[in-house]
């Protein structure tokens, strides 16, 4: 009887450890559902969620699933500390709040979160288990560099934007919420910290965070240097400021990074330049940042080397003799600016009127039908003047106006630089 208890309690536990190890491989195999009701939990609660925005019926989706989870496997692996990173998936046909939030207009589409917030980037790698594990390798990596001499600080690249933070210790609140900024922007800017006696000299009033703009000429621009003045344990403090200081307001636009400026939905407000003109494009950043910082939601400001751009100039039937030129690309036409660059760009209103002009419709209009008509003054009528007479002269003057031309201005090009479409499947609705 007790060999039989025996046989029969060790047959239970092989059928339990075989039943829980069933659960653990299907645990470990699967991606993370998110829901519209679990969305906000899952994005927050890790440092990175790297997302499958997919829908069943989708052709690439159901390619890109065993993938997805054979990455999701691999990361896991090697990364199992938990709120490290999570593969998570979306079912668009059926979490649409979710769907909607992000924008999500084609499948799959692939998005990476940091703390919560997506990341403007959408990966757009090749799409095989280890380049997707490799990708998530590469974002997991220290986001920011330690120094052991403040000598090394000096000798940073001079094109690049730098955050430096000085601390005392690196198991402060100070410096985990610098770490934390330091991942969300680490696309954005470099990010550098010295600690202890290393940092003595520039804590005389505390823990300190400074950020070095770019500057050409001199590599060493620590004169340069901004003071964060907020708190450093404030993380929306401090999140708001880099945001400010690292996300240019002014961006140039390159084949490598048109696809996904493009994604982002905001017209284009473009100046072409010569390679050599650097003096127009800072002028150009000048006047965006004296007349235009207020538009920034609602369209992009960008510059682009004339010589990389001929296409799109061509369009616009320039050449590269004609430049500089600004134009917006509103995603549907082109349009010109009606001024001069050099001279009138400066000129106040001119810029802030053309952006004004494309929000409500005239720049279309205009290209349709040729300048809007001058509206006058309805002539006060005269004592016994009948209400349906109109003077001659006046009724000569609104028979004459008639659309001067028919015209349609140049078709957008930079929207042709939009997704592939040999990866992706675009929503039903625009089918």
């Amino acid at each position: 009887m007790k060999a039989f208890l025996r046989k029969t309690s060790v047959y239970v536990c092989y059928v339990v450890a075989v039943w829980l190890f069933g659960l653990l491989e299907v645990s470990r195999s699967e991606t993370v559902a998110i829901t519209d009701a679990n969305a906000k939990d899952i994005l927050s609660t890790h440092e990175i969620v790297f997302v499958n925005f997919y829908a069943d019926w989708c052709r690439f989706s159901q390619m890109l699933t065993p993938v997805f989870e054979e990455a999701s496997n691999k990361v896991r692996e090697e990364f199992p500390m938990p709120g490290r990173v999570a593969f998570g998936k979306v079912d668009c046909d059926n979490q649409v709040n979710t769907a909607q939030t992000y924008r999500i207009s084609k499948y799959p589409t692939l998005k990476l979160f940091r703390n919560g917030e997506v990341v403007k980037k959408e990966y757009r790698g090749q799409r095989s288990a280890e380049a997707l594990a490799s990708f998530i390798r590469d974002q997991l990596k220290e986001s920011v560099v330690e120094h052991q001499k403040l000598e090394s600080l000096d000798e940073l690249e001079g094109k690049k934007r730098h955050v430096i933070g000085y601390f005392q210790a690196k198991n402060s609140d100070a410096y985990r919420t610098f770490a934390k900024v330091a991942s969300s922007f680490r696309d954005d800017c470099q990010f550098h910290a010295a600690f202890g006696p290393v940092s003595e000299s520039e804590r005389s009033a505390g823990d300190t965070v400074v950020f070095r703009p770019p500057n050409i000429s001199t590599p060493k621009t620590h004169r340069q240097d901004i003071v964060f003045t907020g708190t450093l344990t404030a993380l929306d403090q401090l999140n708001q400021w880099v945001q400010d200081k690292c996300v240019p307001l002014v961006r140039e636009i390159t084949f490598e990074n048109a696809e996904e400026l493009t994604e982002e939905g905001l017209p284009f407000l473009i100046l072409f330049h010569k390679s050599d003109d650097q003096a127009i494009v800072d002028l150009f950043n000048l006047q965006v940042q004296k007349e235009l910082i207020q538009e920034k939601n609602t369209i992009n400001f960008l510059t682009a080397d004339g010589s990389k751009f001929t296409h799109p100039l061509h369009h616009l039937g320039k050449s590269l003799d004609d430049l500089p030129v600004l134009a917006i690309d509103s995603f549907r036409h082109m349009y010109i600016f009606p001024h001069s660059v050099k001279t009138d760009m400066v000129k106040p209103g001119l810029l802030k009127q053309f952006i004004e002009d494309l929000h409500s419709g005239k720049l279309h209009r205009e290209f349709h039908h040729g300048p809007d008509p001058i509206t006058t003054p309805t002539p006060a009528l005269e004592e016994g003047q009948a209400k349906d007479h109109i003077p001659k002269d006046a009724s000569d003057s609104i028979a004459k106006e008639k659309p001067k031309h028919q015209t349609s201005p140049p078709e957008s090009t930079f929207r042709k630089l939009a997704p592939s479409g040999n990866r992706y499947t675009i929503l039903r609705d625009e089918l």
